[in-house]
């Protein structure tokens, strides 16, 4: 298992598969906010379940998230996707439990996801794409060190009316530069003021990136 501040990666697990169909996928408006494809129903047996148990794929790393504290409960989702070998790219995407939301863990999950993208998959660069209006998650993203590289206008039909697409994206320089600043102690480092006020991670409260899939590779989590 992969371990952050607040949150572990792990396998999934059958038991997961279930809960996370019940509380993620079911909850249609939400769903809705984090896949680019239309809601369908489905049930959680059927082999289009989006929470199923796979193989492992080159190009797609499932995760369940879990809390870090007694019996490690099950917090959410986490996938790297569009893994690209060649280009050395990849996508994160999760999402959190009802229960689970305005605790502080989306910043962690990210952060950890960044981890296993860039220290053990190797990989160049990582992006994040989220609504416009998802307020909590550009502040983590930015927060992070993410970088707004655009936007997608009107690109997500999104429970009846179109949306615009925010595109992030972090280069494995930039998140070496991060993680040497932040072993840093503070009072060592130039400049150093107090954090802006705004939005933090306690605040995100659904997906960390929507999840693009071609039809004819529909994803196997």
């Amino acid at each position: 298992m992969l371990r952050g501040r607040k949150i572990g990666l792990r396998a999934r697990i059958e038991s997961d598969a279930a809960v996370l169909h019940a509380e993620l996928y079911e909850d249609v408006l939400t769903r809705s906010r984090s896949d680019d494809r239309a809601w369908r129903p489905i049930s959680p047996d059927s082999p289009e379940a989006p929470y199923r148990l796979a193989e492992p794929s080159d190009r797609l790393a499932v995760f369940s998230v879990v809390e870090l504290v007694d019996g490690e409960p099950l917090a959410g989702e986490a996938v790297l996707w569009g893994i690209d070998p060649h280009n050395r790219s990849a996508h994160v995407g999760m999402s959190l439990r009802p229960a689970f939301r305005g605790r502080g863990l989306g910043g962690d999950v990210l952060r950890t996801m960044c981890e296993y993208a860039f220290v053990v998959r190797g990989l160049h660069r990582v992006g994040v794409e989220t609504l416009s209006d998802n307020g909590a998650m550009i502040a983590v993203a930015g927060g992070l060190g993410f970088v707004r590289e655009g936007a997608l206008r009107q690109a997500a039909w999104v429970n009846g009316e179109f949306l615009d697409v925010v595109a992030f994206g972090m280069l494995v320089e930039e998140w070496e530069q991060l993680a040497e600043h932040a072993a840093e102690p503070a009072a060592a480092r130039p400049g150093t003021v107090a954090a802006p006020a705004g939005p933090t991670d306690d605040d995100i409260v659904d997906e960390a990136g929507r999840e693009s899939f071609p039809a004819s590779d529909p994803p196997a989590f």
